[in-house]
Parts: C-alpha cells; sequence; structure tokens
C-alpha cells in the first residue's frame, strides 16, 4: 500500500492511495451506506445519484461534547471512475460552517488492486495546524478503507 500526500497549494490538498481490492468493491465502499459505516463513519445515508445528498454522522467520544456531521450534494457521480461531493461541517462551537468540495477518482491498476487520488479544495485553512490535521484525518480515513478491503476479501 502506498499514501502520497501532495500540498498542491493552500487551499487544496491531494492524496494518491492503492487499496489491495478491486475498484467496484472500492467504490461501493464510498457509495454503499452499509460500508461507509464500516470505515468511515457511524451514521451514514447516501443518495448514490447525481444530485443526490447525504448525510455523515460521528458520534461523540470523551472528548467531544457534540456529534460531527457533515452534509453535502453528490456533485458528479460516474460509477466506479470518479465521485464528487460538496462537504459541509457546521461548526456548532462557532457558528460556522465549513464548506469544500471532496473530488475522488478510482483507477482499477488490475482486477484486485485500484489506485484512489482524493482532492480536497476550497478555502485555505485557517493555519497550519488545521491543514495538517485535514491531510492526517483523510490518510488515516484511507488506511481504514485499505483495512476493511482486506477484511472483506479475506
Amino acid at each position: 500500500m502506498s499514501d502520497d500526500i501532495d500540498l498542491d497549494n493552500e487551499s487544496q490538498i491531494t492524496l494518491t492511495r492503492k487499496i489491495g481490492a478491486n475498484v467496484s468493491d472500492v467504490f461501493s465502499a464510498w457509495t454503499d451506506p452499509a460500508l461507509i459505516e464500516q470505515w468511515q463513519v457511524d451514521e451514514a445515508e447516501f443518495d448514490a445519484v447525481k444530485g443526490g445528498e447525504y448525510r455523515f454522522v460521528t458520534y461523540a467520544d470523551e472528548d467531544d461534547d457534540a456529534d460531527h456531521e457533515v452534509t453535502g450534494e453528490i456533485l458528479e457521480y460516474v460509477e466506479d471512475q470518479k465521485l464528487v461531493m460538496s462537504w459541509i461541517h457546521r461548526d456548532e462551537e462557532n457558528d460556522e460552517e465549513l464548506l469544500f468540495v471532496l473530488d475522488i477518482s478510482f483507477r482499477a491498476i488490475d482486477d484486485d488492486n485500484t489506485e484512489i487520488t482524493l482532492v480536497e479544495r476550497g478555502l485555505p485553512h485557517a493555519d497550519p495546524q488545521t491543514r495538517i490535521f485535514s491531510m492526517e484525518a483523510w490518510s488515516s480515513a484511507l488506511e481504514q478503507l485499505a483495512e476493511v478491503m482486506e477484511e472483506v476479501l479475506d
């Protein structure tokens, strides 16, 4: 498994990751609520069509006061190839809405391996720490995805 991070500019983060699974299975892990809940969030709703909407919730733990909720629209949907989503997180504490676009490309390397390129585009991060946090969060999410895909295939 490889994991590459490219810091394109202040308002974009690009990660490329090889996942040891078929491209259809990897794409489904991003679009099927039951699979999304295995690696990314605690509760998922996902209308897998262009113009569809989604809602992801991660429940609060001891360190957090509130659940983390992300909503958005499916801006582009090309099965087994591309998924583009608006990504809206409302920060209740600071009464702010964080918006960016998540652009995920899927490329079959062979029958059992897929390359994912994830691009987060939006407003520049407020400071280097939030940018690093975002890079680490997406890198960790892709690692979890790779682990789930390996378990599913075993």
